[in-house]
């Protein structure tokens, strides 16, 4: 049988990809898989169909195409960066444009050089841009109306020889390629713009009133060290543009976007404010505040406060449910992160197991992630304070040395500072330090329902009730949805019982169980403040619910986990309750 014969042909090849297509994916995987589906539909293929381009094949992130000339290719490829950068799409490419000889497979595929250097062109060429060969360049200069800035000889990976390559720029007759001004890549962790809230008063003193309380809020929201936010300066270039929320976040490089509105009437001031995700259009959050109009300063506060201490739970907790959504081929540190918040949440001695699991993963994949290893550090603390260690010691010993990682990391960071603090109480007991950390803490972050919810346990351990209770209602100010609230309302009942306010402790103690049942300290509390007011039937009650979670328990064993040297009146009432020694 005669040797089959090799056919080639010269081809220009243009090769497309999506910038950051991994990244995207792993942050909203349904809606960027949609969007480049509509790309390749209503942008590349017409496009190419309007320039005799015959698509080779397309893959889950980018196409690949051949063109009967280089003109033809370029065309295209300037045709498909335009038409993406005027539309409102998240996505952006980078395209490369190669002329040379093909392999033609039986099924029409190509393979060689040719395509090779397309492809590693491609990959070097700007976010947005278009990255040409020499032989592309020497064919269509002075052809096009395009101009070209040259990017010198280029060592593409698997190529032997370097490629010189040139960029494509504006030609004489427009800026044609410096309009592509597609949006930077979104970050490794949420991102938000808030624009400028519109003024629906026709009053301009109350532009200033608006303007103000946005960047209030804009301050207050970039305390949060794991929030990306968009400065001040350019969120508003979009005062008074009729822009949609997708364009924003696409111009802004960001996945939620903040937008409201203030209205004045009758002495009275009403604000709206939504948050949207940028990339689906959903809705968020929204809502509105109606105010008397009295003094300005601090009504922007309050609604400061009341907007930030809405949107940043509904934030994490909106992120943490996109990373259990994620396929697991697609976790990164900051995903397991989100994972292991979640099963830590659920204060279960299997979730506190899986979230120390997941934490530690993540610390493998990210060493210098400090807050993942406060987060680590909390779970081994809770495997000791809540009776789940199968060696106390050791968890102790990974607490400690985890909380000191994640301080040596990032001590500014006041996230990761609160949990350490609260941390350091329960495991060590140095109080000077703890408050010296909590305090720092809040400063660096008043709107933080963390920071201020360790200050509280701190506070509490250390034996100041009093203080520990004017935290714990500031926490819950800050976030009064917050999945973490049942151990707030824990803190206070216990701060309430050696303030001897015991009605008071059980009206906590009931709001923790009902936020969360399996969390024991409810429990304890109750079963205190019932003992303390002579309710002994309920006291029992609640004895006997705290020995159903933790059959194990004593309260000799209560103490020396940690916490509680200074809960002299809680373990007084745990006694009276009938719980044993």
């Amino acid at each position: 049988m005669a040797e089959q014969r090799v056919q080639r042909r010269l081809a220009a090849i243009l090769a497309a990809d999506v910038v950051g297509y991994s990244a995207l994916m792993q942050r909203a995987e349904e809606a960027t898989y949609a969007e480049f589906e509509r790309l390749k539909r209503e942008v590349i293929e017409p496009s190419l169909s309007r320039h005799d381009g015959r698509l080779i094949k397309t893959t889950g992130d980018g196409a690949l195409a051949e063109f009967a000339s280089p003109s033809a290719a370029v065309r295209c490829a300037v045709e498909i960066q335009k038409s993406i950068a005027s539309g409102q799409s998240p996505l952006k490419l980078r395209i490369g444009v190669n002329l040379g000889e093909v392999i033609v497979g039986a099924d029409g595929d190509l393979f060689g050089d040719g395509i090779n250097i397309a492809v590693r062109l491609e990959g070097t060429a700007d976010p947005g841009g278009i990255l040409i060969s020499e032989k592309v360049y020497s064919e269509v200069e002075g052809k096009l109306d395009v101009g070209f800035e040259g990017r010198g000889e280029q060592q593409l990976k698997n190529i032997t020889k370097p490629v010189r390559a040139f960029a494509v720029r504006a030609g004489t007759h427009g800026a044609l390629i410096d309009r592509l001004r597609v949006a930077p890549p979104l970050p490794d962790r949420p991102s938000i713009a808030v624009l400028p809230f519109e003024n629906m008063s026709g009053d301009p003193e109350q532009e200033y009133f608006a303007d103000g309380m946005v960047e209030e809020i804009t301050t207050a929201l970039s305390r949060f060290r794991w929030l990306f936010v968009i400065a001040r300066n350019s969120s508003f270039t979009y005062r008074g543009k009729a822009v949609s929320v997708k364009q924003v976040g696409c111009e802004l490089g960001v996945r939620y976007v903040l937008e409201g509105s203030v209205r004045k009437a009758a002495g009275k001031v009403r604000i709206t404010g939504q948050l949207i995700d940028a990339v689906s259009g959903a809705h968020i959050w929204a809502d509105r505040f109606e105010r008397d109009l009295t003094d300005v300063f601090a009504l922007q506060d309050e609604v400061t406060v009341a907007v930030v201490s809405a949107i940043q739970p509904k934030l994490l907790q909106t992120e943490i449910e996109m990373a259990t959504r994620r396929r697991p081929e697609n976790l990164t540190a900051y995903d397991l992160f989100l994972r292991a918040m979640q099963q830590f949440y659920l204060s279960t001695r299997e979730g506190v197991a899986e979230a120390i699991r997941l934490a530690h993963r993540a610390l493998e994949l990210d060493p210098r992630f400090g807050l993942v290893a406060a987060l680590a550090s909390a779970g081994h603390m809770q495997n000791v304070v809540r009776g789940y260690a199968v060696d106390p010691q050791f968890d102790r010993k990974e607490a400690v040395r985890l909380l000191r990682l994640a301080l040596s990391l990032d001590d500014d960071d006041p996230e990761i500072l609160a949990r350490a603090a609260a941390i350091s109480a329960f495991m060590v007991g140095d109080s000077e330090s703890e408050i010296e950390m909590a305090d720092r803490a809040v400063a660096l972050n008043p709107n933080s329902f963390r920071a201020w919810s360790s200050r509280g346990h701190v506070y509490r351990v250390a034996g100041l009730p009093e203080e520990a209770v004017q935290s714990f209602e500031r926490a819950i100010r800050m976030s009064p949805i917050d999945p973490l609230l049942h151990r707030t309302f824990g803190g206070m009942g216990s701060a309430f019982i050696e303030l001897r306010r015991f009605d008071e402790a059980i009206v906590a103690g009931k709001k923790a169980q009902r936020q969360n049942p399996s969390y024991s300290l409810a429990h304890r509390c109750l079963a205190s403040a019932f003992a303390h007011l002579g309710r002994d039937a309920e006291a029992r009650e609640a004895a006997a619910q705290l020995l159903q979670l933790d059959p194990a328990f004593t309260i000799s064993a209560l103490i020396t986990r940690g916490g509680y040297s200074n809960a002299k009146l809680l373990i007084e009432g745990l006694r009276k309750a009938g719980l044993p020694e």
